[in-house]
């Protein structure tokens, strides 16, 4: 009978439509990583909340999926408390979407479209008792889209709403903010603030960064710590001059803007990190006693601002400066700054970095009443320095500095004995000034003075030393002895003549760069300790032996006259090497065997690496087919093609020869039977 035949292929029937049937009811399941208590469901093309998720859930992310609509009881994990739908096709949220998620805390809706609907959006916020992280990011909300959404969050503590079309805030924009703490606005199109953070007393961290504000004025906001208002057109910054109260401000940022004055900011903080770098701001101080022209004047006036018609401030008035005592970081990079005011930085006693590459100074005045005590990092690069002047308190006044940057200015000389009353000097950098090394009998003979040299003697914590383009020739045996350099900069000095002189660097030195000295033969081998060499520009015929048994990580060979690199070569510096640099050469493209060694070095830009081929022609070496070269040793084929054309050319013209003198019947018959036909007539 089929019955007992039938019975055990009706039950692996049942077997596999039990199988099918839970694989429809859980299909997304297995596209999502469970670890612990979170369910990371990212980047897995979902068009919908996968179902069958533990119960006890408390993170899911759905970042970067197809989601375009929360369906109802979707999301039933009461455990869950972060939720992330970045990057979906989200246009709104049902009022029943969080009906099982009453302990969500963090919720992430960035880069989607609920600009299109925020109202029934909002009112499933507002289900969300617990909800102190909201991310609104990039959802194209204006202030009225947003205000929708945001109505009564009143627990909430971060709000995200940056690269959105945000253009006026007002006084109802955050008004059921109460508890907010950190609020993101960068990358909006923000350029009026009215009373907008008049209710958000809680608020310390506020960005906003990339927006179009045109100033800041009547700044009372004492609760907050961080503020960036950075790369805005703000020409002026003006805190409430009649507040008494001390501010909580610690980190100011109002770089990349239009600053005329430094800033006016509050009486009483706790300031320690101002940036105010790439502006125009400067200090007028040089007005004051010089104000009798017709078009001349000694006061700026602001008007248009709230609290009253107009300010009048002298510009030079220390008072405007604020309370910056407890600054630790002073960024006046890329301004117009020519001088510090009389008793500028003593108004600052605990500043310890003070950036001012960039700006317009003329004279470095290193004496105890310009400069702080505590100052560890002094950054004048590319100014237009041309002195020093100090005094005999120097050696107090930068007593703690480690870290000096002097480079592209016009200096010619510095103070005798200047370097030398830095106990603590780590990091000196003189790039691109006219500045020599001393000679042990012009060391003796200055004393007081300006020196046309500089001298290193007894700087013993000196690490790093930049000499960068200084037009030095000769470096004196002595001119690093007793230093213990890690770091030492000498390209582009042509014709320097340094192999004795840094000899005694040989046990420390770590990063030596010697590129454009015109070097040639030069004796690496005592420099058990290098890790980075830049020999570029050098017209470098030959690798260096002396280089293979070094532990070299990086190695600039750029633009030098190398045609090949034997591949035995290659292979021990490929051992140890992590970066190679180069292009510029005229290698041979018949002899790149030592590429291979390099195929797990950093080879940087090797798609520009140009190789010339037989007839000279530059081609890329990333590009050139290697059949065309004779492998064994480096000849071309063509060669042997060459050679053979006008031995096979010359048989043909002396079997010719042959045949016309020995049997000229022959070729004149064969010439008329193929050539001389008749006539038809």
């Amino acid at each position: 009978m089929p019955g007992p035949r039938l019975a055990p292929m009706l039950l692996c029937l049942l077997s596999v439509w039990k199988m099918l049937m839970l694989a429809a009811n859980h299909p997304q399941v297995s596209r999502c990583q469970l670890k612990q208590r979170t369910a990371l469901c990212n980047n897995g093309k979902l068009g919908s909340v996968p179902a069958g998720l533990p119960d006890n859930i408390e993170e899911l992310q759905l970042n970067c999926n197809h989601i375009q609509a929360i369906q109802e009881g979707s999301l039933s994990y009461p455990s869950l408390r972060i939720l992330s739908l970045a990057c979906n096709h989200l246009q709104k949220l049902q009022l029943t979407t969080f009906q099982d998620t009453k302990l969500l805390e963090s919720l992430n809706l960035a880069n989607n479209n609920f600009h299109v609907d925020s109202h029934e959006t909002g009112d499933a916020l507002k289900t969300l008792p617990r909800l102190k992280v909201l991310d609104l990011s990039e959802n194209e909300l204006d202030e009225d889209t947003a205000a929708t959404l945001l109505h009564n969050l009143t627990s909430l503590e971060y709000l995200n709403l940056s690269g959105n079309f945000l253009q006026r805030l007002d006084e109802t924009s955050f008004r059921d903010l109460h508890q907010l703490k950190e609020l993101d606005l960068q990358r909006n199109i923000i350029f009026e603030i009215d009373g907008a953070f008049n209710s958000n007393h809680k608020l310390q961290r506020l960005n906003l960064a990339f927006n179009y504000l045109p100033c800041l004025y009547d700044f009372h906001m004492t609760q907050l710590v961080v503020l960036n208002a950075s790369h805005n057109f703000i020409e002026w910054f003006i805190s409430r001059p009649d507040l008494n109260d001390t501010f909580q401000l610690e980190t100011f940022d109002l770089s990349n803007n239009r600053l005329l004055f430094f800033p006016f900011l509050p009486n009483r903080s706790h300031l320690r990190n101002l940036y105010l770098s790439h502006n125009n701001l400067r200090f007028y101080e040089h007005m004051a006693g010089d104000a009798t022209g017709m078009n001349s004047t000694t006061t700026v006036e602001f008007y248009n601002i709230k609290y009253t018609d107009n300010i009048t401030a002298q510009l030079w008035d220390e008072s405007l400066h604020g309370d910056i005592s407890s600054l630790e970081i002073l960024d006046l990079r890329g301004n117009q700054v020519g001088y510090f005011p009389q008793g500028f930085i003593q108004k600052m006693p605990t500043l310890q970095r003070l950036q001012m590459s960039g700006n317009c100074l003329e004279t470095l005045h290193v004496t105890t009443e310009q400069l702080s005590g505590s100052l560890y990092e002094l950054d004048m690069s590319n100014n237009r320095l041309n002195q020093i002047v100090a005094d005999e308190g120097t050696i107090h006044a930068l007593s703690n500095l480690t870290y000096l940057n002097l480079s592209f200015n016009e200096l010619e000389g510095v103070p005798s004995g200047f370097f030398s009353s830095l106990p603590n000097l780590r990091s000196v950098d003189l790039s691109y000034n006219n500045i020599d090394i001393c000679f042990p009998e012009e060391a003796e003979i200055m004393t007081d003075g300006l020196a046309a040299c500089v001298d290193w003697k007894n700087i013993l914590s000196l690490r790093q030393l930049y000499l960068k383009g200084c037009n030095l020739e000769i470096t004196p045996l002595s001119a690093f002895a007793g230093l213990s350099l890690t770091h030492l900069e000498l390209s582009d000095n042509p014709g320097l003549i340094v192999q004795e002189s840094i000899q005694s660097l040989s046990r420390t030195l770590q990063h030596l760069g010697l590129g454009n000295t015109h070097i040639q033969d030069f004796d690496f081998s005592h420099f058990t300790s290098l890790r980075y060499l830049n020999i570029s520009r050098n017209s470098i015929a030959r690798l260096p032996h002396s280089l293979l048994n070094l532990g070299l990580e990086v190695l600039d060979l750029r633009d030098n006259r190398l045609t090949t690199i034997p591949s035995e070569h290659a292979k021990a510096l490929a051992v140890k090497l992590h970066t190679i640099f180069l292009t510029g050469n005229p290698f041979n493209c018949c002899q790149t065997e030592w590429l291979k060694a390099f195929e797990r070095v950093n080879v940087v830009g090797l798609s520009e690496i140009e190789c010339q081929d037989l007839f000279q022609m530059a081609r890329r070496l990333e590009h050139f087919q290697s059949f065309l070269c004779w492998k064994e040793d480096g000849e071309s084929i063509f060669w042997f093609i060459l050679l053979f054309v006008p031995i096979c050319l010359s048989f043909v013209g002396i079997s010719i020869i042959v045949l016309l003198s020995f049997k000229p019947k022959m070729l004149q018959k064969s010439i008329k039977k193929k050539c001389l036909k008749p006539t038809s007539y």
